[in-house]
């Protein structure tokens, strides 16, 4: 092969990893989503069930869509909640055929209108008990469908409807189990970033109403805890999902340091959320367009200064950590602590005035924020 074959051969190589290169990382992005996930675990679970229901003896392989419908139940966003849907599921299902049964053995002389009326008032009793869960709802449908479908054959029924699902149901685990067994990480990452964004978002707009002596109005505050609150809501419901991903997952090991700073990181915002709503309330207490006393030594633009830093800490949860200088994380909070230790320094000149109780709070806000966040303060150099 000549030189310029080579050149040629390598620049083609070179085109085809630009190409590939970002198709894969596509691919392996969709692959990552909890619903792309499921929608794959789901349709191979569903064919696997089908291909073993068809295997079996004609009694059972004659009613072979039975198990794909016990697999796609079983199909679940996290181990436990699959396996947990399973049992529960072949449960309710169970409870139903036998109410069905004994309805329909109490009452031969009753019109059927009649019979399926008794039927479902009991079969909705049944389905309040808590154990059922979300699969309650399978003991009506059991039950009505055992009354006008398989009431001639109980027995047979019984095995084809119940014992389909429950191997479908099998099925499901075993996919879920080994399938890329799902954390849900992707999922509550994404979610904590959004959270990162709006809280930094509501220090930021503090710190640029500070900056132009301005408060926020009661409406101002109502909407933006009405932001706020939701986003904190779903991430709590991320990483709670986490935690129970983790349980009976073959993976939850290798991804333990994963899932672990995902719930710290979503405890430290839980923290500083809170710390928010008090801060919002003391900057509006702290009129800096009517105290001359304090806004004349700059301690209104100092604590914007701090919001601001504190804002950045919270957008840069991670020193680089790869030599970068200046770090952003550690300018973060160098500028945030400067600014609180000037608030400090200036307000140790003022003793004894009560006016200023409502900034010496919001300074204290600000410093345990940074704790929340883990925002320590550098090492002096010297």
């Amino acid at each position: 092969m000549t030189d310029s074959e080579r050149r040629g051969r390598g620049r083609s190589t070179t085109a085809g990893g630009l190409v590939l290169g970002p198709t894969r990382r596509r691919v392996g992005a969709l692959l990552r989503r909890p619903a792309v996930q499921r929608g794959v675990r789901a349709a191979i679970a569903a064919a696997l069930a089908w291909q073993v229901a068809v295997l079996l003896p004609p009694l059972l392989s004659d009613h072979a869509y039975y198990a794909p419908l016990g697999a796609v139940i079983a199909v679940h966003p996290t181990v436990a909640d699959s396996a947990g849907a399973a049992w529960r599921t072949v449960l309710a299902i169970m409870l139903g055929f036998g109410l069905a049964v004994l309805v329909h053995e109490a009452t031969p002389g009753l019109p059927r209108a009649l019979t399926i009326a008794l039927l479902v008032a009991l079969a909705i009793g049944v389905e309040r008990w808590r154990a059922l869960g979300q699969q309650a709802g399978w003991v009506t449908f059991a039950a009505v469908l055992m009354l006008t479908v398989g009431a001639d054959d109980p027995g047979a029924y019984v095995l084809r409807y119940a014992g389909l699902t429950l191997i479908g149901a099998a099925v499901g685990v075993l996919v879920t189990s080994v399938l890329f067994p799902p954390l849900q990480l992707t999922q509550a990452v994404e979610q904590i970033d959004r959270t990162r964004d709006t809280i930094a978002g509501h220090l930021e707009q503090m710190a640029v109403r500070l900056a132009r002596d301005q408060v926020p109005s009661p409406e101002e505050e109502r909407r933006l805890t009405a932001v706020l609150g939701p986003e904190l809501d779903r991430m709590r419901r991320a990483e709670a999902l986490v935690e129970r991903a983790r349980q009976a997952n073959p993976r939850a090991g290798r991804w333990q340091q994963a899932a672990v700073r995902i719930r710290a990181e979503s405890r430290a915002l839980d923290r500083v959320a809170v710390l928010i709503d008090d801060l919002t309330a003391l900057v509006a207490e702290l009129q800096p367009h009517r105290r001359g006393d304090w806004t004349d030594v700059g301690s209104a633009h100092l604590l914007s200064e701090a919001l601001t830093a504190l804002a950045g800490v919270v957008r840069h949860p991670y020193h680089s950590g790869d030599g970068t200088t200046p770090d952003p994380r550690t300018e973060q909070i160098t500028a945030a602590t400067a600014a609180v230790d000037q608030i400090v320094d200036r307000l140790s000149a003022l003793p004894g005035d009560r006016s200023l109780l409502p900034l010496s709070a919001a300074v204290v806000g600000v410093q345990r924020g940074l704790l929340a966040l883990e925002a320590y303060r550098p090492a002096d150099p010297r």
